[in-house]
């Protein structure tokens, strides 16, 4: 069994900014020689988050932050912006829902994925971030 482990640096614009990461680890699963197995990817931080979507780029992006916007709203109360005062409640809030980490399946040497199924960082911080993306590869 092969074990790889690599850190995926990026930079986002915040703001419910969405990058799609497909082909990054496509890549790495390619370059990896690893057939069939694991691909575990992990955003390192609290306001941000991975899932899988059809990115479309301005419009997924605007359905999501609506549909966010009215589970948890920007300008809403939290208790995390009233005790360290800062602006970013919400971005720890919606990173929370969305989830930090994806795992997915490794099927013949790629990541199976739907027709305009895409892997994407959303990052809900209030400006731009350097972000890393743990990616933890296991197979054969």
């Amino acid at each position: 069994m092969k074990i790889q482990s690599h850190l995926l640096p990026l930079e986002t614009e915040g703001n419910d900014h969405i990058l799609n990461l497909t082909e990054e680890v496509q890549e790495a699963v390619r370059r990896s020689g690893i057939r069939v197995g694991q691909a575990t990817l992990m955003v390192i931080g609290s306001t941000a988050a991975l899932t899988t979507t059809e990115f479309e780029p301005g419009l997924v992006e605007r359905d999501l932050a609506a549909a966010l916007e009215g589970i948890a709203p920007r300008e809403g109360r939290y208790l995390h912006e009233e005790t360290w005062g800062d602006d970013n409640g919400h971005s720890h809030v919606r990173a929370s829902l969305v989830g930090p980490s994806l795992a997915l399946p490794i099927h013949e040497g790629g990541i199976p994925l739907g027709t305009w199924q895409q892997i994407v960082l959303m990052d809900f911080d209030t400006g731009p971030r350097e972000r890393r993306i743990a990616v933890t590869l296991m197979g054969e």
